[in-house]
């Protein structure tokens, strides 16, 4: 093994992590190179505690519906509700089963218990209320943010009451019909109705930023936050259900970039509250171009990372997750030419990489990309070394 490959290679902690940096990031992002391994997001929760105790780290959030992410942030901020109606409704994608996020909103609580508001870890997911097969109805998002501004502004400000946006919006399931996704003739996004909500939604949103001074006077920040996330969900939401209802090529693309846009916003939100360790794919966090393919139809578009970084520049650092084996999966070791094969040669069973060192080692002999064994599995790119801060290399992934 080449020395220089060897000596980018340091224990999986948070000193190690801060000294791949020039300065403390305001998002530390981890990315995951698939769902649904407890050992990944073990090692994640770790590195949360030691981010928490050693760096000043308070936030940290998930790639889970930031709506429902408001359920867990009220319960480790403020013990509302119960850890399993927590687990059951704070989560999308099923994250609410894994033990792992459960172990991770118990320590939360525990640790903010009888701290001061300003010493408090929060908690925040950071997709849209979006699942694969569809899109949620922006009831929620809307009539929230109807509700806080209704509460505290004259009504004749708003661009409407209640009742009419009740109306225009209808029955919810016909929002959250899956068969959109494949049918766009079954979306209700471009009709009259849809049409009418997306220009109040912008109203409401309007509103609220011209009310800020009144706004932030007579309610708490917290609340403000809040109802700016009912607003970037609510328009999101719309804009994407209106895509939803497209017939052409650009469909798929527009979708794909709306929902990295989306997340993009709840980041930039996120990082205004300060430092924060924030989890998703490693494919939401590079910093370039996502692509994907359906059929012979290539798609391209701009990652979250990609969007944040050109916001944040060095207040944005990403870590990607490498993979040597998922057994369980039939994923067995990588080929020794490619560059998860060259880190699963080295004796350790977890590190974290200096990506910058390790490409400067490898010069132009760059190894081989290993093959994805699934849709959702990426595979590291040795092309693109230099857009990383840092690996975290996971040699071995076992379920107990």
């Amino acid at each position: 093994m080449d020395t220089g490959i060897v000596d980018t290679a340091h224990p999986v902690d948070a000193a190690s992590v801060m000294r791949l940096l020039p300065a403390r990031p305001r998002l530390l992002a981890l990315g995951e190179p698939t769902h649904g391994e407890d050992l990944l997001l073990e090692v994640r929760n770790e590195l949360f505690r030691q981010l928490v105790e050693q760096e000043g780290y308070r936030t940290i959030a998930i790639e889970s519906d930031c709506l429902m992410g408001l359920v867990v942030d009220d319960y480790v901020a403020s013990g509302t509700g119960s850890l399993d109606e927590v687990m059951e409704r704070g989560f999308s994608h099923g994250w609410g089963a894994s033990a792992a996020n459960r172990e991770l909103v118990r320590w939360m609580r525990a640790y903010n218990e009888g701290r001061p508001a300003a010493e408090r870890m929060r908690f925040a997911g950071l997709d849209g209320p979006l699942e694969i097969s569809h899109a949620a109805s922006p009831r929620q998002a809307l009539t929230a943010l109807h509700g806080y501004l209704a509460a505290r502004v004259d009504a004749d400000l708003l661009p409407c009451d209640a009742e009419t946006l009740d109306r225009l919006l209808g029955l919810d399931d016909r929002w959250a019909n899956p068969a959109t996704m494949m049918d766009p003739s079954q979306s209700v996004g471009q009709s009259a109705e849809a049409r009418k909500l997306r220009l109040l939604a912008d109203d409401l949103v309007a509103l609220l930023d011209a009310e800020t001074p009144h706004l932030t006077a007579v309610s708490s920040r917290d609340d403000w936050d809040r109802a700016h996330l009912y607003g970037r969900a609510a328009t999101g939401l719309l804009r994407y259900h209106h895509w939803m209802a497209d017939t052409s090529p650009g469909r798929m693309p527009r979708l794909l970039g709306l929902r990295s846009s989306m997340i993009a916003a709840n980041l930039l939100a996120v990082a205004e509250r300060g430092p924060a360790l924030v989890h998703a794919h490693n494919a939401h966090f590079q910093r370039d171009k996502s692509t994907m393919r359906m059929g012979d139809l290539p798609f391209e578009w701009w990652s979250s990372g990609a969007i944040v970084s050109a916001h944040l520049g060095e207040g944005y650092a990403f870590l990607a997750t490498a993979i040597g084996t998922i057994r369980h999966q039939g994923v067995d070791a990588p080929p020794p030419d490619t560059l998860e094969g060259l880190l699963y040669a080295l004796p350790e069973d977890r590190y974290v990489v200096d990506a910058r060192r390790l490409a400067a080692a490898l010069g132009d002999a760059r190894p081989a990309p290993r093959e994805s064994p699934w849709f959702g599995y990426s595979a590291l790119d040795p092309a693109h070394l230099d857009a990383y801060d840092g690996i975290v290399f996971v040699k071995d992934v076992t379920r107990s």
